[in-house]
């Protein structure tokens, strides 16, 4: 009798996480071509413009004018519905660079007419191509002027529609982080570096081998469908006290708000890479500090070790804050990836046993929540106000009363007939009619 053949007991290789990076427009495209001249130049990148000028830089990365033939390559004149409509011009050349990816980076600075306009058409290009979509984006200075600040805000909250997540670096907080003696160039170039920090951070947190291990599965659960906007801040630490300098650094970084962003956060992706000399009660230390400023939100840890790093810590903080008039429960087909995912009460445990996940080969995404004039209306003024927090912290309730409204009678046309429009007495006041309660 002949016998069984054995089978082979090896699983089938690990695809590569495959990455790609968009860089829009002109802080975008720069952005781009910087992180090109780092380690992050072995992923495949592209850079679009409506001005073919800017896309002369010398790159490692694909070209592409948006909307030649509407623009004839001389940009957008600041209007984001050119840059709208450049960036729908090429649907086909983009979706193409987009397919079979698993993560797109969209780089973009906001304010403009391509960035703002552009950014979140190929965000949508992406995401209907299966991939997560993480936008890392610049905001205007003041200075630039109301129109660009109004124009940045309703591209964010496009994008915000659009993308998984987005990761906003705000350009007037530079004031905060440099001399006021800085050149221009510099300045603009520390923006950039910034902006390569946050890709590399993530890039980095999906692909080295630590500790306690981030994968994209991970990743894919915290961000996917969440359309959230994200702050970001990386700091280090040298010497003998550098496990409480490193949070101090991190709580008093202007990108997040003197440590405001982590109180309201709903999801907190934590990188912390150092040097050999890394101890357990180093990392458990500074996440205790972490876990007890974020007050609800949920914590993700990866920790890696990095022989150069001998006697530095780097802290790297990606903090997601929820966005007014936007679920950010788990998607209804959240069941395509089931993840162990790390909260607070569970930081020992997974230092040495490595979360099991098991992903499905779908690649199907949920759409985006559909952008109405008035949802983007509703949330443009949410974005400014920000009153609710306030509100909850300070304990102060809104008291509703009644005003007092005397109804006037219609005098000499008391007898004549009711104005009748759809069934409704359009003469007696809308207020009225509906039972609105006016304070």
């Amino acid at each position: 009798m002949q016998e069984p053949t054995p089978q082979n007991d090896h699983s089938a290789p690990l695809q590569p996480l495959t990455v790609k990076i968009i860089g829009v427009g002109g802080a975008g495209s720069n952005a781009v071509a910087g992180m090109l001249r780092s380690d992050l130049g072995v992923l495949s990148a592209l850079i679009l413009h409506t001005n073919s000028r800017i896309l002369t830089l010398e790159t490692n990365a694909q070209k592409l004018v948006l909307g030649s033939r509407r623009t004839h390559g001389m940009g957008t004149g600041g209007d984001p519905e050119i840059g709208r409509a450049a960036a729908e011009d090429q649907e086909e050349m983009l979706r193409q660079f987009c397919k079979d990816a698993d993560l797109i980076f969209i780089v973009a600075g906001l304010g403009g007419g391509t960035g703002s306009g552009s950014a979140p058409v190929v965000a949508r290009f992406a995401k209907d191509a299966g991939a997560l979509t993480l936008a890392v984006v610049t905001l205007p200075f003041d200075f630039e002027g109301n129109r660009r600040a109004q124009q940045s805000q309703v591209g964010l909250l496009k994008l915000k529609s659009s993308a998984d997540a987005v990761i906003c670096l705000p350009n007037q907080k530079l004031f905060r982080l440099l001399d006021e003696n800085t050149p221009v160039n510099d300045t603009f170039n520390f923006s950039n570096d910034l902006m390569t920090q946050g890709v590399r951070g993530i890039w980095q947190m999906l692909n080295r081998t630590g500790l306690i291990n981030v994968d994209f599965a991970h990743l894919r659960s915290v961000v996917q469908d969440r359309h959230t906007e994200s702050m970001f801040a990386s700091v280090e630490a040298r010497g003998e006290g550098r496990v409480r300098e490193v949070v101090e650094r991190l709580v008093a970084s202007p990108l997040l708000d003197e440590g405001r962003v982590l109180e309201e956060a709903s999801d907190v992706l934590v990188s912390l890479i150092g040097g050999s000399d890394l101890t357990l009660a180093d990392v458990n230390k500074i996440m205790d500090q972490l876990n007890r400023r974020v007050c609800e939100g949920q914590l993700i840890l990866g920790t890696a070790i990095d022989p150069a790093l001998h006697g530095t810590i780097r802290l790297t903080i990606i903090a997601s804050r929820p966005t007014p008039g936007i679920s950010h429960n788990q998607p209804a087909n959240h069941s395509r990836s089931s993840t162990m995912e790390m909260g607070k009460s569970d930081f020992e445990a997974p230092f040495f046993d490595e979360p099991t996940v098991l992903l499905s080969q779908s690649r199907f995404k949920g759409p985006p929540p559909e952008t109405t004039p008035e949802n983007t209306e509703f949330l443009f003024q949410q974005q400014n106000a920000r009153g609710g927090h306030a509100r909850k912290k300070s304990g102060v309730k809104m008291k509703q009363e009644l005003l007092n409204l005397e109804i006037i009678s219609k005098g000499r046309f008391e007898k004549s007939e009711p104005t009748i429009h759809h069934g409704e007495d359009i003469d007696v006041p809308t207020y009225i009619r509906r039972g609105i309660v006016l304070n």
